[in-house]
This record gives structure tokens, C-alpha cells and sequence, in this order.
């Protein structure tokens, strides 16, 4: 057992969660890798121990509750206290709602919205008799609009927020020092598009603009380092447009996303192959990465992003600038 900073990301095979341990692991913390594919983990694991942290690889399926707070177990019996928890653990299908089926329905609910429960009261059950620690639920723009042929992942990540807010409430009544914030992320280039549940026409791929996740994990990683977490950090400017226009005018953007959103989520000419595997009840084999295959089309580089990670300090220059301009006019007049 150590003194070093802990941390436990579910999730954490492949896509955003592996870019996240990446980030993390990079600051030296040891970190508990959670997700159902054991090959993935130990890729992660080793991609982490090479990039300066520790990692810990262990197996499960965040839809069973006991096998979540078993895992947190472990991590803290061989790492020591957990720091931060982070909810990242996901499944989706690509489908129009008349041909979606209510099996899908709740193992889409199971993994991706009590996922993120169990891996919530798991952090909870450690970090309040501490009373420390910090709970970060990786959210969407998809999380305040939704949009059509995911609306088995838009209403999870939909009652992520609710759950999120009611326990934020809750952790202000007991004068609670543990933290919760969320962050909510644009699209992405994961390879959460490799293995998706698809029933569409061709393959599906992420709306454009879309983003490296290594870039998105850097306001995880700052959300999970600070003293006092946002309550909600929104990732890049297509996720700032979609939450303030769903606040501004959503009847304009269910007709608008009705006439775009089936074409913009599928790749143009490129047929989807029948027989290739998805991940929505089992686990994909492979090693995996962070990346998916969107590389050529996605942002490396956000002035968003920099600018919301680096706000204070963007807000301390500013102000330097402004007085120094208001001292060299004063300084002018002085002379005239």
C-alpha cells in the first residue's frame, strides 16, 4: 500500500476511459482499471506503468453492483484510499427507436446509467466516512439534447444527470466534503464506432466536428486534480452550442436534427458488414486502444478547450492587459 495518489476509471479498456489512465498515469497515480475485457485492461495496464503510474487490472461488468464495490475493494487493498472515481463505462446502439428491442433497452440502462450508480455508491461507501475524494461522471452534449438513433444512450446519459444532481444536492445538505462534478464531452474519436450495436444502413461514425480523446481527457484529469471541481465543465464548442441551444430554442433542433442527424451518424458509401461484432452483451477481444479509426477528421487542438481549462489564468492576463493599456492611455493624457 502506498501513499499516491489513487484513482479508479471504469470504462477504462479502451476509448476516452484508456485516454484518461493515460493522462493520469502520467501524473504518477496509481490507477484501478476497470472494464470487461482482460487483454484490453492489461494493454492499458502496461501503457500506463510505461508512461510513469502503477495500474491494477480487474475484470467486470458495471452492471452488477457487487462486482463494482468488489473492485473498489481491491484497488484500495493494494493502492490505499481511492482519490477519485470516474464513470466512464459504456455500451450503445445506433437504431431508430421502431426498431430498437426492450432487451437492448436495458442492458444499454444496466451498463451505462446503473453503471454508473454502482461505480457511484462504490466511490460513496469509502469516500464519505473520509469525507474526500471526488466522483466524476463523464456526461455528453447528448446529455441536455438528445438526438435521433440514440435514444437508448441519450436517456442514460439523461438519467445520469438527474441521479447526479439529486446526489449533488444531497452532499450540500450533510455539508459532505467528497465532490462530484461532471464532464460533459462532443464527439469523440473512439472506438466506441468499431463495436456499437448498429442497425442503420452503413457504418456509423461520430458527428463532425470531431475530437482526439486525448485532448477531451485533459478536463477530466483537471477536474480530478483541483481542490474544488466545477460543478459541470462543458468539452469543446459543439457541446457549449448544443446545451444552450436545447436551452434557447429545442423545438428548432428536434426539426433540425431530424432532417440531418441519420445522415451525419453514418459514413457515407460504406455499407455496415452484418457480421461484425459489437459489445453490447460481451466484450469485443483485442488489445484496443484510445483511439478509433476517425484519426484523419478528428481535432487535435481546441481554443475552447484551452480556454476553459485555463480560464483563470486566461481572466489574470486580460485583466493585466487591460490595465496595462488603461496605464499607458492615463500615462498620455498625463503628458498632453
Amino acid at each position: 500500500m502506498s501513499n499516491a495518489f489513487v484513482v479508479v476509471i471504469t470504462g477504462s479498456s479502451a476509448g476516452l476511459g484508456r485516454a484518461i489512465a493515460h493522462g493520469f498515469a502520467k501524473r504518477g497515480a496509481h490507477i484501478g482499471l476497470l472494464a470487461r475485457n482482460p487483454e484490453a485492461l492489461n494493454a492499458a495496464r502496461e501503457e500506463c506503468e510505461a508512461l510513469g503510474g502503477r495500474a491494477i487490472a480487474v475484470p467486470v461488468d458495471v452492471s452488477d453492483a457487487g462486482a463494482v464495490d468488489a473492485a473498489a475493494a481491491r484497488v484500495e487493498q493494494e493502492f490505499g484510499p481511492i482519490d477519485v472515481w470516474v464513470n466512464d463505462a459504456m455500451v450503445s446502439v445506433f437504431s431508430p427507436v421502431k426498431e430498437m428491442e426492450a432487451a437492448d433497452y436495458k442492458r444499454v440502462t444496466d451498463v451505462l446509467y446503473l453503471g454508473f450508480v454502482h461505480g457511484t455508491l462504490a466511490a460513496l461507501k469509502r469516500m464519505l466516512p473520509r469525507d474526500r475524494g471526488t466522483i466524476i461522471q463523464i456526461g455528453s452534449a447528448l446529455s441536455y439534447r438528445s438526438i435521433p438513433l440514440q435514444s437508448a444512450y441519450c436517456a442514460c446519459k439523461h438519467a445520469i444527470n438527474g441521479f447526479t444532481d439529486s446526489l449533488r444536492c444531497e452532499l450540500h445538505h450533510d455539508g459532505s466534503h467528497v465532490k462530484l462534478t461532471a464532464v460533459h464531452m462532443p464527439a469523440m474519436n473512439t472506438t466506441q464506432f468499431n463495436w456499437v450495436k448498429n442497425r442503420l444502413p452503413n457504418d456509423p461514425q461520430p458527428v463532425p466536428p470531431i475530437y482526439d480523446p486525448e485532448l477531451t481527457a485533459k478536463a477530466v484529469i483537471t477536474a480530478g486534480l483541483a481542490k474544488n471541481p466545477r460543478r459541470e465543465y462543458w468539452v469543446g464548442a459543439p457541446t457549449v452550442m448544443a446545451i444552450v441551444g436545447q436551452k434557447l430554442f429545442p423545438g428548432l433542433l428536434d426539426i433540425y436534427l431530424g432532417r440531418t442527424g441519420y445522415d451525419s451518424q453514418q459514413i457515407p458509401n460504406e455499407p455496415k458488414d452484418p457480421n461484425t461484432p459489437n459489445n453490447l452483451y460481451d466484450y469485443v477481444p483485442g488489445r484496443h486502444s484510445a483511439r478509433g479509426k476517425f484519426g484523419d477528421r478528428s481535432s487535435k487542438t481546441s481554443a475552447e478547450i484551452f480556454l476553459s481549462l485555463n480560464r483563470d489564468t486566461v481572466t489574470l492576463g486580460v485583466t493585466a492587459l487591460l490595465a496595462a493599456v488603461g496605464g499607458v492611455i492615463l500615462a498620455r493624457r498625463s503628458d498632453s
